[in-house]
């Protein structure tokens, strides 16, 4: 029983205490709704007025709002959106975070039945509901104070509830569902709270009740958004400005600086990790990538992790492949296949190979799959040998038939494809051919493979290709002895060309190396467990190199066998000074090592970028 007592005209309740019961009320709610219709309004004009929000209601109010609010809900049939659109405006700017949850769950009532009753209002109820994934902007202060979390989570878990009842009641809701939360998403220059807490909601639909109509949606859009944010942020805000750009090393594992308070600013320059501190829009991609990932880790733990990685993969086919601007979002396909290496991991890496070698695909493309192809086996320390070296030999067989088809021509731009798989051999040879070589099974396989006859070939690869990975490739062949003749080294006179200039024009995809280490600061923290650092590779070399090391320092003979990743990767750091560093600014005589390598034992770069000097523009 609702108490109300009768105005004078005895036409309206105003809910006081009185004698209306709850069907009396529906009914003269239904009256008062029909009224309009023919034109009487005056109370109906007060029963709006019940609805506008206001500040700081008395108990008294809240049950009067409380009232109206079931009363409408029984009355949904009754209401018109010609007729009654100040009422749905009214309803429309109630918000769930300023009231308390008599209010809410009166309010989310009236929203189900709404949608419920007339198809015409699925969408309106639906953005209603979608707009309380983030709170008024007055909110967002009070949300970290000590009660915030359990305010959150008192809107949130009621606004999903709400979700479901209408997918429940209304079968084609989620499908409207999906464009409205895209489309309501924050802008790029939203600020961090806002859109963190409006991804967090995304990622709860697409792990919820909905989720297997949404998650189709959701996780591209998110990806989408990843990607929206990380070519926001350009290349100039990782690159130097002057030709030294080029080439950026990881100082973090080589370097030690002798007064580290004085020069702690000069490495974090030389990692190009000054530049985007304080980076607004850096910061606000490194925390959605975290949730990014601790999504991942929840669908690994309920067993979706498959199912969601089918999904990510054609969105990363689809747009971070071909976004040459993309520096960190791939990183999370990155962590989904460390989560999940037999499966995820593989397939990634074979699902690259086979844009590859699919001649349908555009050039652009290939070279890009290629590109992650051989920056993916050469940094995810969870993929075993033996996989890494089926790929190896899919591509050597590849570039191989692609020269018994093909006679000299030395126009680099003719064969972007064929340098592409070239370079990806030798560069994941790199970081691989050591513990290749140590496994007997693999030796004799890599030593059956026609890569010779690919190096040797009139199309010349080691001189179009990018000189630092032919040099530590070839460094690292010799010393493991392959391509000998008559106890010679076949490409001892190998130099570096001009020609690599010309290969990749302006996008420089000889230089894109798509998982070089990650930048960010948090999303590093859950990529360090996985992933190989340069400096920690053992080289074919290595052996005969004076290096200061102990039992610990170096990576081991197995490394790369699918090995508990502990074993993989030593705490230990080469000291190198700052003066050391020989970096000479004439792009064709640029030097990466120490003027003392042999002491040092510092290698190839990992993270070549483009440069930014006129000759590469």
């Amino acid at each position: 029983m609702v108490g109300v007592r009768v105005s004078n005209k005895e036409e309206f309740p105003v809910m006081e205490k009185g004698g209306y019961s709850d069907s009396q009320l529906v009914s003269h709610f239904k009256g008062l709704l029909v009224a309009v219709t023919t034109g009487d309004r005056e109370n109906y004009d007060e029963l709006v007025g019940y609805l506008h929000p206001k500040k700081n209601l008395s108990p008294d109010e809240v049950a009067v709002l409380v009232t109206t609010l079931k009363a409408l809900s029984g009355a949904v049939s009754f209401i018109d959106s010609f007729h009654h659109e100040s009422l749905l405006f009214a309803v429309s700017r109630m918000s769930l975070w300023n009231y308390g949850t008599e209010v809410m769950d009166a309010l989310l009532e009236l929203i189900v039945s709404l949608a419920a009753s007339n198809g015409k209002y699925i969408d309106w109820c639906l953005e209603m509901l979608v707009k309380h994934f983030v709170p008024p902007f007055y909110i967002f202060d009070s949300l970290k104070q000590e009660n915030g979390i359990d305010r959150k989570d008192k809107v949130l878990s009621r606004v999903h509830a709400a979700l479901k009842d209408i997918a429940d009641l209304v079968p084609l809701a989620p499908l409207r569902l999906s464009p409205i939360v895209v489309q309501n998403m924050p802008s790029v220059f939203s600020n961090e709270p806002e859109t963190v807490m409006y991804v967090e909601n995304m990622l709860k639909l697409e792990s919820g009740a909905v989720g297997e109509t949404v998650g189709s949606t959701m996780l591209p859009a998110l990806v989408d958004r990843l990607l929206e944010l990380d070519v926001e942020i350009g290349w100039d805000g990782i690159l130097q400005e002057d030709t030294r750009g080029i080439f950026d090393m990881e100082l973090e594992d080589i370097c030690k600086f002798t007064d580290e308070d004085e020069n702690f600013d000069s490495m974090s320059e030389m990692l190009n990790r000054k530049n985007l501190q304080g980076n607004l829009v850096v910061q606000k991609l490194d925390s959605l990538i975290v949730l990014a990932f601790l999504h991942l880790e929840s669908c690994q733990s309920s067993g979706r992790l498959a199912e969601v990685f089918d999904i990510l993969l054609p969105s990363f086919q689809r747009t971070v492949l071909n976004a040459y601007n993309s520096k960190f979002t791939q990183f999370v396909m990155f962590y989904a296949c460390a989560l999940d290496p037999e499966g995820c991991g593989v397939k990634y890496a074979m699902v690259l190979a086979d844009v590859f070698s699919y001649d349908v695909n555009p050039p652009i493309t290939r070279m890009s799959a290629v590109a992650y192809l051989a920056s993916y086996l050469s940094r995810a320390k969870f993929l075993s040998a033996a996989m890494v070296t089926t790929i190896i030999q899919s591509l050597v067989d590849w570039c191989y038939a692609y020269c018994k088809l093909r006679d000299f021509d030395m126009n680099p731009r003719a064969h972007q494809v064929f340098y592409s798989g070239c370079q990806a051999i030798m560069y994941i040879l790199c970081f691989r051919l050591r513990s290749l070589m140590d496994i007997p099974r693999l030796k004799l396989q890599l030593l059956n493979m026609p890569m010779e006859a690919i190096w040797k070939h009139k199309l010349s690869p080691l001189k179009v290709c990018l000189p630092t990975v032919v040099v530590e490739f070839l460094r690292q062949a010799k010393a493991a002895q392959l391509f000998m003749a008559s106890d010679s080294f076949v490409f001892n006179d190998v130099l570096e060309s001009d020609l690599s200039k010309a290969y990749g024009g302006m996008d420089r995809l000889d230089m894109f190396f798509p998982f070089d280490p990650c930048l960010l600061k948090k999303s590093e923290s859950y990529i360090r467990p996985h992933f190989v650092r340069w400096s920690k590779v053992r080289t074919t070399y290595d052996d005969d190199i004076d290096e200061v090391s102990d039992n610990d320092s170096e990576v081991s003979d197995d490394d790369f066998v699918g090995r508990n990743t502990e074993e993989i990767i030593d705490d230990d750091d080469m000291v190198v000074t700052v003066e050391d560093l020989d970096f000479n600014p004439d792009l064709n005589k640029m030097s990466i090592t120490p003027k003392n390598s042999l002491k040092y034992g510092m290698r190839m770069p990992a993270r070549i970028r483009p440069s930014t000097s006129p000759e590469s523009l």
